[in-house]
């Protein structure tokens, strides 16, 4: 069962776009369906982080609102930094999953139990993944994984049973 869910940002999160205000701040889109998605796998009882190679205030807000506290950004080598959290949260690679779509995840997301390429993730991390989603990154794929995971597991009930009304 994967108990840690850990995500690249930008080309999953968000569509990889980059926009700029005229003072040069980066701005992202988030899928607010995304949002639910962390928010689903945090009520069954998994963890969520992100573990991107850019660094954003934005993703750090976007992080805080969404209660996600294992954050690492600005990181090129995103293998050690994987293998740093599941040693820190007491979780195997075996436990973890790694959305991801393009290069620098790729050792990632072959490292894991269970590692995804987003639709449309770059060509090697597609024949790489044990999941390619059929939503694209910024788009529900975040989504997409999680409620694959918690219907796989039986834990779907758990985590959306109040919301059903």
């Amino acid at each position: 069962m994967i108990r840690l869910l850990l995500t690249d940002v930008d080309g999953v999160l968000t569509d990889g776009g980059m926009t700029f205000d005229e003072e040069g701040r980066e701005l992202k889109t988030f899928n607010v369906r995304d949002g639910l998605g962390v928010k689903l796998f945090q009520r069954a009882g998994g963890l969520v982080g992100i573990v991107t190679g850019r660094s954003s205030q934005v993703v750090a807000y976007r992080a805080n609102d969404l209660g996600i506290a294992i954050i690492h950004q600005g990181v090129k080598e995103k293998l050690p930094i994987v293998e740093q959290i599941a040693s820190a949260e007491g979780v195997s690679l075996e436990e973890m999953a790694f959305i991801g779509d393009d290069l620098p995840d790729l050792t990632a997301i072959k490292a894991v139990g269970f590692g995804v390429a987003v639709a449309d993730a770059a060509d090697e991390l597609l024949a790489a993944a044990d999941y390619v989603t059929h939503k694209p990154g910024g788009r529900g794929a975040f989504r997409e994984v999680v409620e694959k995971l918690l219907k796989e597991s039986g834990r779907w009930e758990e985590a959306t049973g109040p919301l059903h009304g």
